[in-house]
């Protein structure tokens, strides 16, 4: 707490006394699954946002690079209008605080996706990836976020191990199709929470800070089968089909439909276990709990799609008969369960 309180007072002192802001009001705009802080100042002049992001946890300058760089590519980013790096405060352009989420619904879902797929595919489309000086998807990041799924949400919070042929199978699978897709810029948290719905020129984006040259149906993946709405499948796949089209006749992809949504669905089963490490691991290391009820959704996705490919038949089996049992008993009453006895009734049931 007493971080906190100097945190603040230092980014107060830098507003008012170094910026010569006279700041009215501040008060916390959103954090998230970082260790960034977001605040909203109003000033004589309008309101602003200022980010924090202590040094010795995060690093700002892929924000500003990144910034800069979807910024040439005509996507609406904040600006960034005052920097400290020593500190690790930045002052940015209010999108304010309704993003995608918050406004959704079954009758402007048409409008607002179509916005935000216009915005993807300008962040696709002109950005040069060889001028971009980006880190690549490659597979040693690949394996690395599988292996949050095993570590925090088998391991850890269900105290379930994976046979390792069986895993092994599973991210060759997952892997191999990851790395035979085009290459593009991947935004890598493109989603409902940070796409702020703006007046003008709308998705304003925010969170690009850990973009990556990757895998092409990243993006569309993470927006259409987004861990925190979901959508009818029916409704899914008409969108990716015309997002296909267009990819096709921009000649960023030169694939069949078949290909495309199978390097779709398996990319979500990528992404999707890699979140559900990822709230597993907010709730057991870092006292978020508020994302485990993000997992039923996510995990839904995740067994729908295996069951649609014989080859990930064993590993649909493993998730409904030994995780999903004991996931269920643990996710209703997660402090008070014996996760041993959870998983011997389920054996001798």
């Amino acid at each position: 707490m007493m971080l906190d309180d100097l945190r603040t007072i230092s980014m107060l002192d830098w507003l008012e006394n170094d910026l010569l802001l006279t700041v009215t009001s501040c008060e916390p705009a959103s954090s998230d699954a970082s260790f960034r802080r977001y605040f909203r100042i109003k000033v004589p002049e309008g309101q602003f946002i200022v980010m924090d992001a202590p040094p010795e946890k995060e690093n700002i300058e892929p924000f500003i690079r990144v910034a800069g760089l979807l910024a040439r590519s005509h996507v609406n980013v904040p600006v960034i209008l005052q920097q400290n790096l020593s500190d690790g405060f930045l002052l940015l352009e209010d999108f304010g605080s309704q993003c995608l989420l918050d406004r959704l619904n079954a009758d402007n879902a048409t409008i607002l996706y179509q916005s935000a797929l216009d915005a993807l595919f300008k962040l696709q489309s002109y950005t040069i990836i060889q001028e971009c000086n980006l880190p690549g998807y490659n597979e040693p990041l690949l394996q690395r976020e599988l292996g949050i799924f095993e570590d925090w949400f088998l391991n850890e919070w269900l105290d379930i191990e994976i046979p390792q042929s069986l895993w092994e199978t599973v991210r060759t699978i997952l892997v191999n199709s990851a790395l035979e897709q085009p290459v593009i810029c991947v935004h890598r948290d493109y989603h409902s929470r940070n796409l702020m719905v703006l007046e003008d020129d709308s998705p304003g984006v925010i969170d690009f800070q850990d973009a990556v040259i990757g895998p092409i149906t990243y993006d569309l993946v993470s927006l259409l089968r987004d861990c925190y709405i979901e959508w009818p499948q029916q409704q899914v796949e008409l969108w990716m089909a015309d997002y296909y089209d267009r990819l096709l006749q921009a000649k960023l992809i030169a694939c069949t439909p078949i290909c495309f949504k199978r390097w779709f669905d398996l990319m979500g089963i990528q992404r999707h276990l890699k979140a559900i490490g990822i709230f597993s691991r907010l709730h057991l290391r870092d006292g978020k709990s508020g994302y485990l009820n993000d997992i039923p959704r996510t995990l839904g996705y995740v067994t729908a799609v295996c069951a649609n490919y014989p080859e990930l038949a064993e590993f649909s089996d493993f998730l409904k008969k030994q995780v999903l049992p004991v996931y269920t008993v643990l996710s209703s009453t997660p402090k008070q369960v014996d996760k041993q006895a959870v998983k011997n009734e389920d054996v001798t049931s």
